[in-house]
């Protein structure tokens, strides 16, 4: 291990009691990848009676299920290996925030070529190592270099240096923070809970909202489109495309120069998706032409509505109000919608929420490598109950109160799961490195 590596490691603990000491991990455990069995042959994924992990396991603190099985031919002939009950993972590699995570493992498992398995010795309790690990898991990432896309191999892990007091020490702290982690991640349990809860009220409200309208006692009729089922008897059934008047597709332009050229550019990640509105914090800045600004700039009450982008798990067809001055446009990724005369933009906003929630759009999505588009003509094309202008108004302004006052909950909630994680991270960090005493009394 290089000196410049060392100091990096040792920077991580720096203040730590003198009766610790500090060891690479190395030294104090068996350290080894798995591997993935071959895929293309079948028989090595048909009832299989091996417990197997891939990367994405570590996402649960505590494995106690695998991820798949395989079959006892698949272990004989490839690659994956045996780790014991008592092991921890980490992820070597992933999207997102899975590289670097630490779980402890409670089952014996074979484990796919992404996963490092550490095996202690008997100086190291392992419950107590990974709230080490966890503890550092930004400085474990960054091991790999600067670029996310970098991958941890074997060598990062086993020189990451870990404090290590007596055993008993050891088991002690894990102890600890087991009984008041457990407290913490119920706490958070429960008020995730009710976010969930409070965002499907939220969601219900604006579906019942824009069907059925806010008026109890309104007379109803059938509207022969299944999705909106009976709607106010003075309200019409319209195609989506009826109520505007213009979409074209966004521009990205080039790299802001810092002249007049330059203009605000409004990107997917610029939706608050919560509120359908865009982040307070959007300000990418790019370069327009005048040719290339026609007919996009951004306008108060313009719709801004994803049109591509990746993943099913955040499928595109979202759709955020624009309620700003600030002449900006949006990006290539994004169509700006214009409303006819006569639709109010607050109350479209909410249908065209009603119709992702309720899974509507999904039926004008198309896969084209990697890429999710969304068919405009065909969702433009989905039946929609329209009422009279001035009944919009009326409902928008009543689902902005109830919006306002779910969200207002919502974020309360939220508030309390960020600094009960915070705590948790604090109380990890501080048993770790020895800021709590729990050792017996002499």
């Amino acid at each position: 291990m290089s000196d410049e590596i060392s100091r990096a490691m040792l920077e991580w603990a720096p203040d730590i009691p003198p009766t610790w000491d500090v060891v690479n991990l190395k030294m104090l455990a068996r350290i080894f990848a798995g591997g993935t069995p071959d895929r293309k042959n079948a028989d090595y994924w048909s009832d299989g009676t091996v417990p197997w992990l891939n990367s994405g396991s570590v996402n649960d603190w505590a494995i106690s299920k695998p991820s798949e099985l395989i079959a006892r031919e698949a272990l004989a002939n490839g690659a994956t290996r045996w780790a014991p009950k008592g092991s921890v993972l980490v992820a070597l590699a992933g999207q997102g925030k899975t590289k670097g995570m630490a779980a402890r493992l409670e089952i014996d498992s074979t484990l796919n070529q992404s996963l490092a398995a550490i095996v202690p010795g008997a100086s190291l309790d392992y419950r107590f190592l990974q709230y080490w690990l966890a503890s550092n898991y930004l400085n474990i990432r960054g091991l790999a270099g600067g670029d996310l896309r970098d991958g941890l191999n074997l060598q990062h892990i086993g020189s990451i240096q870990v404090p290590r007091p007596p055993v008993e020490e050891q088991r002690a702290i894990a102890d600890y923070l087991d009984r008041e982690t457990a407290q913490i991640d119920a706490y958070i349990a429960k008020n995730e809970e009710l976010i969930a809860i409070l965002s499907e009220r939220r969601a219900a409200v604006i579906a019942e909202a824009v069907t059925r309208g806010i008026d109890a006692a309104a007379s109803m009729k059938a509207s022969g489109v299944e999705w909106l089922g009976a709607i106010p008897v003075h309200w019409s059934v319209q195609r989506l495309a009826s109520t505007i008047a213009r979409a074209r597709n966004g521009v990205w332009g080039s790299e802001p120069e810092g002249g007049a050229e330059d203009l605000r550019c409004v990107r997917v990640a610029d939706f608050d998706r919560p509120r359908q509105r865009i982040h307070d914090r959007a300000h990418t800045l790019r370069k327009l032409s005048a040719s290339e600004r026609a007919g996009r700039v951004l306008r108060n009450g313009d719709l801004l509505l994803e049109k591509s982008g990746g993943g099913d798990k955040s499928p595109v067809g979202f759709v955020v109000l624009y309620d700003r001055d600030e002449p900006a446009v949006c990006s290539n990724f994004v169509a700006r919608v214009q409303l006819r005369e006569g639709m109010d933009p607050t109350f479209w906003t909410y249908v065209h929420g009603a119709l992702y929630r309720l899974r509507i759009t999904e039926k004008s999505l198309k896969q084209s490598t990697g890429i999710q588009n969304l068919d405009q003509s065909a969702y433009f094309n989905e039946y929609v109950a329209v009422p009279p202008y001035q009944e919009q108004r009326v409902i928008s302004d009543y689902l902005e109160r109830r919006s306002g006052e779910t969200d207002a909950a919502i974020g309360t909630a939220r508030r309390g799961v960020q600094l009960a994680r915070e705590r948790r991270a604090a109380l990890i960090s501080a048993a770790v490195t020895g800021k709590i005493d729990l050792r017996e009394p002499a």
